[in-house]
């Protein structure tokens, strides 16, 4: 018997839902977290470019204005990528059947890695057209990346999916199932206590990241290095997130790859992550900076 199982909160995924005629408009708490996340993300880009000392020579690679057209671009990314994402990463045969059902982004299913790939082509595309120096601007969107992670992943425990793998510590949660008649939450039938992992995947892909990233850019003068700070990013978002799947319970058809490998995908995914971080950082403490 658990010593303590904390009840899941009932709090409704959507903010609010207004009703016009025969249509329905609902303002949920993931799409919230991604509009929030991505203006606090604007806001701190801009906060860096106003501050030109933490710069290599003295010297902001983009003015404070430029960071909202970065924005544009960046919520693009975002959202493509992540659907592209999800669909090649973690449900291909079920997209390739119904190419369709990439366009319908309110049934859910965003991957990071797509996202954060989308982020980086938009970024990418950005600093050409502008003829900025990627690797500073790359430096900045890193920074600011953990909060839109932190807010993702409330937002995915506010809505009672991507928990955690049956467990008896003793603040583990019982998740409502779905319930397929309303489309809603059944409250009778509940799961096994399980662990609360989108928490874990917040503090640690979230807050944690963003304290570090922060402490080197402002404290450290990492920004100095073009590079360093993606570098940064990389590997704490793949030891975040290859630590966090050892709690989180993999996707059901996605099982038998565990099973094989004793890896899931998301850990799959974050190994090359750490590799690619690891050279980052390398090179742009070996280049010398003008």
């Amino acid at each position: 018997m658990l010593p303590l199982v904390i009840p899941f909160p009932d709090i409704d995924p959507a903010l609010f839902t207004i009703a016009v005629g025969g249509f329905e408009f609902s303002l949920r708490w993931y799409a919230l977290s991604y509009i929030v996340g991505l203006v606090i993300a604007w806001r701190l880009v801009v906060h860096l470019m106003r501050r030109p000392r933490h710069w290599p020579g003295n010297k902001s690679p983009m003015t404070p204005e430029q960071p909202e057209e970065l924005l544009t671009w960046m919520v693009l990314g975002v959202v493509l990528g992540g659907r592209a994402g999800y669909a090649l990463f973690y449900d291909f045969p079920r997209f390739a059947e119904d190419p369709l059902q990439i366009v319908k982004i309110w049934e859910g299913g965003m991957s990071f890695h797509g996202g954060f790939l989308g982020v980086i082509v938009a970024t990418i595309l950005y600093t050409r057209r502008k003829r900025m120096p990627v690797l500073q601007v790359g430096d900045a969107v890193a920074c600011a990346a953990p909060v839109g992670l932190l807010l993702g992943r409330l937002a995915n425990f506010i809505n009672g999916e991507l928990y955690g793998r049956p467990t008896d510590v003793s603040w583990a949660m019982q998740f409502p199932l779905h319930d397929p008649a309303t489309g809603g939450r059944d409250w009778t039938n509940l799961t096994e206590p399980r662990h609360p992992s989108q928490l874990y995947e917040a503090a640690l892909e979230g807050a944690v990241l963003l304290a570090v990233m922060w402490w080197l850019a402002k404290r450290r003068d990492w920004l100095k290095h073009p590079g360093a700070m993606i570098g940064v990013f990389f590997i704490g978002y793949g030891l975040a997130r290859f630590t966090v799947e050892f709690f989180r319970e993999p996707d059901a058809h996605l099982a038998g790859m565990v099973r094989d490998l004793g890896l899931s995908m998301g850990q799959v995914l974050s190994l090359p992550m750490l590799a690619i971080g690891s050279m980052f950082i390398w090179f742009s403490f070996r280049r010398r900076i003008a």
